[in-house]
């Protein structure tokens, strides 16, 4: 199986190619988010893809959406091709199981992270200065312990070869105003909470992840892009973890080691190894499977 690195679809307008997905308008109403294989770590879009990433990430968001909707609506039309306009289902061989037809949303810039245990770059700026995004932690936390309560950490959402910033809360409430700002973190820890309740059952911890919202033609807050896959999330084995140390991991993080361990500069996209990418498919393959019980249609 050949990792798809761009979608072609002439027929429709391409808005966007991100990190991962690329985005294209449909119609007023409509837009086509196609995950593609392409694989991004700190911020850096690497050479080769890892194939049928793209998939699970789709038919796992379609998991999650459908799990979540008690607690808040998704933008999620369908990820049935059959339910598609013609001018997508045109481009069925490549498309099939990897796009999601959404409704457009004002989408709202801000990262939200929401952190259970305190890791990554959390953890880095804990150890400087005893807090993340600002927010002041107690004192003697070890690694990749679990947090009081879980935290919402916003971002800047950063453009292709830029690094997202992780900011305070009210920063938040300077950028989209207090009421707005506080729906999103309640929401961002609403839908972290139950997902993580979900998949500790399942024998995974979700250590952090992020959420994307936008605004719908009412105002209405929505949950977009993707949500709780392995490139958005840190899943650990729940029978592995201990605090104090790093931890094993179905995510990205993987990959993030093996690129910090070969002296990766952060900077310039480079080719990936053949384990790498066979060792983190399967990674995000048994996430999956342990998450919905099922196999992924790759």
């Amino acid at each position: 199986m050949a990792a798809l690195l761009e979608s072609d679809c002439p027929a429709l307008e391409l808005i966007a190619r991100g990190k991962v997905r690329d985005l294209y308008n449909v119609d007023a109403d409509t837009l086509l988010f196609v995950a593609t294989d392409r694989v991004s770590a700190f911020d850096v879009v690497m050479k080769n893809g890892i194939p049928g990433k793209g998939k699970i990430l789709t038919q796992l968001s379609v998991f999650w959406f459908r799990l979540l909707a008690d607690v808040m609506p998704s933008h999620l039309i369908t990820s049935n091709m059959d339910e598609m306009p013609a001018s997508v289902q045109q481009y069925r061989d490549q498309l099939e199981g990897r796009c999601l037809l959404v409704r457009r949303l004002k989408v709202i810039q801000v990262e939200a992270i929401v952190r259970g245990y305190i890791t990554g770059s959390g953890w880095a700026e804990y150890k400087q200065k005893g807090t993340v995004s600002d927010i002041s932690l107690p004192a003697g936390l070890q690694e990749c312990e679990q947090l009081a309560a879980p935290l919402f950490t916003p971002s800047t959402k950063a453009e292709i070869g830029e690094h997202d910033e992780n900011i305070h809360p009210d920063q938040v409430k300077k950028m989209i105003g207090t009421e707005l700002a506080e729906k999103l973190s309640q929401a961002a820890v609403n839908l972290y909470t139950k997902a993580a309740e979900y998949a500790r059952a399942r024998g995974i911890i979700i250590a952090d992840t992020k959420f994307e919202f936008g605004l719908d033609e009412h105002g209405v807050l929505t949950v977009a892009d993707e949500v709780l896959t392995p490139d958005s999330s840190r899943f650990w084995p729940a029978d592995q973890y201990a605090p104090g140390r790093g931890q094993d991991s179905f995510d990205k993080q993987f990959l993030r080691n093996y690129l910090v361990d070969s002296g990766f500069d952060k900077k310039t996209s480079i080719e990936l190894p053949d384990d790498v990418i066979r060792d983190t498919l399967a990674k995000y393959v048994d996430a999956y499977v342990r998450i919905t019980g099922e196999q992924p249609t790759l």
